[in-house]
């Protein structure tokens, strides 16, 4: 461990599960530098574009800064003294039952437990669950079932020596970048190979060895057929089997299931059987291609009946690692978040665990069975079942399945709480009271990733104006409301001694989850905790699970389970004759609270948008960046149209991200039905029905602005730049004056203006000036609008702004394509050709593009070849 000085702070970063450890410089003006920890076993130094952007995501311009109470400000006593009143009397009214908690992967452990405390062990509801059930629940049910409790086997150092690497469903180059670079080192040094299961063509693929683009959910089905290879060709473990039960029922459920469903070619089929049968270190990486389903559980066991009938589980190099999308996913399953669990890897049914739990707590009540899951969750608030409504770092009216329906429920419930740290979000538009809550950077405690590391996340920046540790809210409520002694914390420190004497309790009752060594951690060692994996026992730290055939069901043995491929929920119709498929972008973050505000991660692709086949956008009349309409029985959503074989036929894909404050006609959500997995609880988010079609405005509208604009026609997407602002605009009203409309989207009444206009062609454009200075201008066509977009976001910098080109002595930069050196695809495309560039890595010597994360050498390669292609053709 390296000396850092004394202002530098080792964190951990608050994206995904992959846990990469930071380095923290403020810059005494409340900004921050950030860089990878080169000691942090996770990235070993690397950060992916997000996390290399951190810096730019800490300002205060869209922060809560106080207590929010009817939309107007306030102090803490108040706003907390009438959440605690509310819930209270509401709890007296109605029951435990009635109130209910939806909390975050965002949220530090120790946040998590005591929320879970308050909720489970005083308020006596198990009505508290997370929007990690919308990510990784499907995992944790698997495991269950397998183990006997959720564990992780592997760890990440498996991947530096696995000879072959399955990625199901993940598309590890862009949602968990790090990770896709340690399995590139692996690949040079080892010649690891690699497959990718995905219906969808991404990044990932650019450096597999097979593709196979399955039909959605069939999943069940390739890996039913890859057990009985196995069983033909005689690699079932019989001496691994003699630690399971389960392996005949698995073996007939697999043989009774028909691979053809997957519509793979049968040579791709036999080439993805023989590679993982003549390979003893197969590590098989899922994430949300796998448990976003409603057959997401048993697509988990079928992975894991392949890892178990053949003992490649628990040794270096191989198994089943599932990655999760959040930074403290795993530290919610640790803590009891989701609603039909106990701290610890507790169960909430079994009796001994929850008078285990009471005790330990000396709490007051202790719910006897779990409480609503995300989705039935907000259908009882819908129907007002659950009439108080405690929000936490999580946005559900636009992540939520049937957002409309979510959005309605939460507007209408009697009274709703929202923490987070900013008002700025669709669902803190709804709240009866906003509290104001520390940030990352502010923040005091511990997360746990992906292969079990639990890191300290320290908090490097003061609070701005009354934000406080969730915590710290939390148990201040709970002593509000009766529970004075049980919430008496003063510091995470506390929390966290606590909750690891808890999990020694759990381990008696044979629970994998135990962290006593950690017990006694005083002050000053709790600060200086550096990334420790779990296990921590006076006799065991880390390492892997499950080589030594001892599992957690009762009788220590595995269950193989018999699982049968089931199509998805919903069913194509001529009404509806696509598959939506939803996921992440390589640079933006859920809902954008924090990737939003960077304008360098904003660039690289700015707008919502629908991939579609050539054959299905022929079919269906749409041309390359027409907007369309997304339709399903639940809602619609209009996104730009993209054109490209990366799907199949009848398959479309769109992103995540946008929400009502930066792309209202866009959130996907609203579309994605709330078909969920009957063991998990997880909503099918890969498979929903949709129809698509063009959607014909009057008009399209490109502006850029050096503040923030004020949109009101039928479709806009606003994004930052460096100097302010981008918005992609639509119509269905015809606009006579567009002066007076061009003034109210800038909100400049009095700015000096310069139009040119063809009111026969229905084209305009307008710019605007103050004071001699170009800070806005508006481009109109009845067709979307053909400019050089990035060149003019370099506003006011523009000369001939109102052509929309760039003039020969500056040349347009072109589209983001590496977020990390803001270099855009023109700037590469010039290099190769003038440079004579013939690989990623010289583009990456000539223009650093690719050098530091990684995640854009897909997209490089990609262009590499199709410009030496062009080269070829002419």
């Amino acid at each position: 461990m390296k000396d850092l000085s004394a202002c530098t702070t080792r964190s951990t970063c608050p994206y995904c599960g992959v846990g990469c450890g930071v380095l923290l410089q403020p810059d005494g003006a409340g900004g921050l530098t950030v860089t990878g920890d080169p000691d942090h076993p996770a990235n070993q130094g690397r950060l992916c574009s997000k996390g290399s952007a951190l810096a730019e995501t800490v300002g205060l311009s869209q922060r809560l800064l106080a207590p929010v109470v009817a939309g107007e400000e306030t102090g803490w006593d108040d706003a907390l003294q009438l959440v605690a009143d509310r819930f209270r009397d509401t709890i007296a009214e109605h029951g435990p039952d009635s109130v209910a908690f939806y909390v975050s992967g965002q949220l530090l452990t120790e946040d998590y437990y005591v929320a879970n405390k308050l909720m489970k062990g005083f308020i006596g509801s198990a009505n508290i669950d997370t929007n990690s059930r919308l990510c990784m629940a499907s995992t944790v049910a698997g495991h269950k079932r397998a183990f006997g409790t959720d564990t992780v086997p592997g760890t990440y150092e498996d991947l530096d020596e696995a000879d072959l690497v399955v990625l199901v469903g993940s598309n590890l180059a862009w949602c968990h970048p790090v990770l896709y670079q340690r399995l590139m080192a692996a690949r040079q040094a080892r010649g690891t190979r690699i497959i990718v299961i995905d219906p969808r063509r991404t990044a990932s693929c650019d450096s597999a060895d097979l593709h196979l683009p399955l039909a959605a959910g069939s999943d069940v089905a390739l890996f039913n057929h890859l057990l009985t290879q196995i069983d033909a060709g005689g690699l079932v473990d019989a001496d691994f089997l003699t630690h399971t039960t389960g392996i005949h029922e698995a073996l007939d459920s697999a043989l009774a299931d028909d691979v053809s469903v997957t519509g793979l070619d049968t040579d791709d089929i036999a080439q993805f059987c023989q590679m993982w049968m003549e390979t003893e270190k197969v590590v098989t990486i899922f994430s949300q291609g796998v448990n976003q389903s409603s057959a997401g559980s048993d697509k988990v066991n079928a992975i894991l009946n392949c890892h178990l009938a053949t003992g490649r589980i628990g040794k270096p190099g191989c198994g089943p690692l599932s990655v999760t999308g959040q930074p403290n996913a795993m530290g919610g399953r640790e803590v009891g978040g989701l609603a039909n669990m106990l701290a610890c890897h507790l169960d909430i049914e079994n009796a001994d665990h929850r008078a285990a739990v009471r005790d330990f707590w000396s709490a007051p009540a202790m719910p006897e069975a779990p409480g609503l899951k995300a989705v039935d969750l907000f259908r009882a608030v819908g129907d007002g079942r659950v009439k108080a409504l405690w929000v936490i770092h999580t946005n559900p009216v636009v992540s939520m399945p049937e957002a409309d329906a979510v959005r309605d429920a939460i507007a209408a419930c009697p009274f709703t709480v929202v923490s987070d740290i900013t008002a700025l979000t669709d669902t803190a538009r709804l709240a009866d009271v906003l509290l104001p809550a520390a940030a990352w950077a502010e923040k005091d405690g511990t997360v746990t990733n992906s292969d079990r590391t639990i890191s300290r996340q320290r908090s490097v920046l003061p609070a701005p104006g009354q934000a406080r540790a969730d915590w710290d809210i939390l148990a201040e409520v709970g002593r509000r409301m009766g529970w004075a002694s049980a919430f008496d914390y003063q510091t995470p420190g506390e929390i966290f001694r606590e909750y690891a004497t808890l999990s020694g309790i759990a381990a008696k009752f044979g629970r994998d989850f135990d962290i006593s060594g950690l017990s006694d951690l005083d002050a000053v060692g709790y600060d200086a905790l550096q990334p420790t994996r779990w296990p921590v026992t006076a006799t065991r730290q880390g390492g892997r699970f499950f080589a030594d055939g001892q599992f957690y069901h009762p009788d220590g043995k595995a269950r193989l389970l018999p699982v049968t491929w089931r199509a998805p929920a919903a069913k194509t119709e001529p009404r509806y004759p696509f598959w939506l498929n939803t996921g992440r972008l390589r640079d933006q973050w859920h809902t954008m609270t924090r990737t939003g505000l960077s304008a360098r991660l904003s660039a690289h692709l700015p707008e919502p948008f629908l991939d579609i086949h050539p054959d299905d956008a022929r079919a269906t009349g749409i041309n390359p960046a027409d907007l369309v309409q997304v339709a399903s029985p639940h809602g619609t959503s209009v996104l730009r149209a993209r054109i490209t074989s990366d799907v199949t036929q009848g398959q479309v894909f769109a992103p995540i991200h946008w929400t009502g404050e930066t792309a209202p006609a866009a959130r996907i959500d609203a579309v994605v039905a709330a078909a969920t997995d009957p063991v998990s609880g997880q909503p099918e988010s890969k498979a929903s029905v949709v129809s698509v079609t063009r959607f014909d405005a009057k008009w399209y509208g490109f502006a850029v602005s050096d503040r923030e604009m004020r949109p009101s026609c039928e479709y806009w997407a606003q994004t930052p730049t460096k100097l302010g602002y981008r918005a992609e605009l639509a119509g269905m009203d015809t606009i006579d004056d567009w002066q007076t409309a061009a003034r109210d989207l800038f909100g400049l009444p009095e700015a000096q203006i310069t139009i040119v206009e063809d009111p026969a062609r229905g084209m305009a454009r307008l710019a605007f000036y103050e004071d001699g200075r170009l800070v806005a201008a508006l481009f109109i066509s009845p067709e979307p609008v053909a400019v050089m977009r990035d060149y003019l976001a370099t506003l006011p910098q523009v000369p001939d702004l109102l052509s929309g080109w760039a003039p020969a002595d500056r040349p347009d930069p072109g589209p983001v394509l590496c977020s990390c050196f803001d270099v855009g695809v023109n700037t590469i495309l010039t290099a190769i050709e003038t440079k004579g560039l013939m690989t990623v890595e010289a583009i990456g010597e000539a223009l650093q593009a690719g050098t530091n994360c990684g995640s854009c050498r897909p997209e490089l390669a990609s262009l590499l070849a199709s410009a030496h292609q062009k080269e070829a053709a002419q």
